[in-house]
């Protein structure tokens, strides 16, 4: 048998073993996310005209609750939390409406990142990772907006963009852009239904009728809830803390994702030569967190397992990844104190097929020319 062969025995038998959903575990994670977050809203509450250092506090520890309701949203998104389609879809609406993203949507977007991890022509990651090559092209000006823009100082703007600002700001412009073709196709034919009128709508935000309604639903069920919220603790508590949680609970799933495939040479290739397996074990990463962040961050550490099978559901990678450890043996381990540096590689080396720190490729740019 070769080593393909092997492997691939290997990775079907801890599928079969591990990809079983559980209600009762996946209820679980559910009652442990929704409900602790409610009991911070009551204690910000109460204890706001008390001490804002308190308040501080629960804000922090309502980001990592934050946090764990994106992961929790994710794993519905793979339909892999519960046993039943439809307990998958309602809650991942529910925890799309808790971290502000639109799941069906954002998970038809992810479904695209498993299918091509690895394979950096077609997906660069949330940073927008550009080639060593294209980068040498730029001028110095250029260079440094590339770097900063992707400076782990910039985690938690980042953070109120991607769950807070973008998706609202596309589902609204995109609905401007739909109500003005409406209102044109109408005026030129008059005999024309809202839904014929519509029908030819052509936009980049959205790729279905489906996709819109989620948009739309989550951005409507928020607004009530940040308007019932307003009203019971006052708007301006409410939405500095609510910013606030959002803006580090989202710089953290960013950090974390980032940091999962981009790191000290990454697997990185493009189309020729792709492979799903190597990109798993040589382009994902295995963070290796306390016992605390781990339960934050709904064991999404195991990347590497979750890669091989996005069907193990978040509660079954940890004992996946213990029974095949030495399947595992070559999965890049990074610790918390190893997130700063692993945010430095930013840059895809084409030649090599791995990722490279701009300080590495002004290294071999001088060797070059000397």
């Amino acid at each position: 048998m070769s080593n393909t062969d092997h492997f691939e025995t290997r990775k079907r038998a801890l599928i079969d073993r591990h990809a079983r959903s559980n209600n009762l575990q996946a209820g679980l994670y559910v009652a442990t996310t929704l409900l602790p977050l409610a009991a911070l809203w009551v204690g910000i509450a109460i204890l706001s005209p008390v001490s804002l250092w308190f308040t501080a506090a629960l804000v922090a520890l309502m980001s990592l609750w934050t946090l764990r309701a994106f992961v929790i949203m994710h794993e519905c998104g793979h339909g892999s939390l519960f046993r039943s389609a439809r307990l998958n879809r309602f809650f991942g609406f529910i925890f799309g409406v808790v971290t502000g993203m639109p799941q069906f949507v954002w998970s038809q977007h992810h479904q695209f990142h498993h299918a091509t991890n690895g394979n950096w022509a077609k997906y660069q990651g949330p940073l927008s990772i550009t080639t060593a090559e294209k980068y040498a092209a730029m001028n110095p000006q250029q260079q440094q907006h590339y770097c900063s823009r992707r400076s782990i100082w910039m985690a938690v703007h980042a953070g109120l963009f991607y769950l807070l600002l973008t998706p609202r700001f596309i589902w609204i412009r995109g609905s401007l852009q739909l109500i003005a073709h409406v209102i044109r196709r109408k005026r030129a034919a008059p005999s024309l239904s809202l839904k014929e009128a519509a029908t030819d709508f052509k936009t980049g935000y959205w790729a279905s009728a489906r996709e819109y309604s989620h948009m739309a639903w989550t951005s409507i069920v928020m607004f009530v809830l940040w308007g019932v919220m307003a009203w019971l603790i006052g708007p301006l508590l409410f939405f500095v803390c609510y910013v606030a949680a959002i803006s580090i609970g989202g710089a953290g799933g960013i950090l974390i994702f980032t940091v999962q495939h981009n790191f000290e040479h990454a697997y990185a290739t493009g189309d020729e030569g792709w492979s799903y397996n190597d990109a798993a074990l040589k382009g994902t990463s295995f963070l290796d967190l306390p016992g605390w962040l781990n339960w934050f961050t709904a064991n999404i550490a195991y990347h590497h397992v979750h890669h091989l099978s996005a069907r193990i559901p978040a509660y079954r990678l940890a004992a996946c990844h213990h029974e095949n450890a030495t399947l595992f043996e070559e999965v890049k381990r990074i610790r918390l104190s190893g997130v700063p540096h692993a945010m430095k590689y930013i840059l895809w080396d084409t030649a090599a097929g791995r990722l490279i720190s701009v300080a590495e490729f002004e290294a071999q740019t001088a060797s070059t020319a000397a």
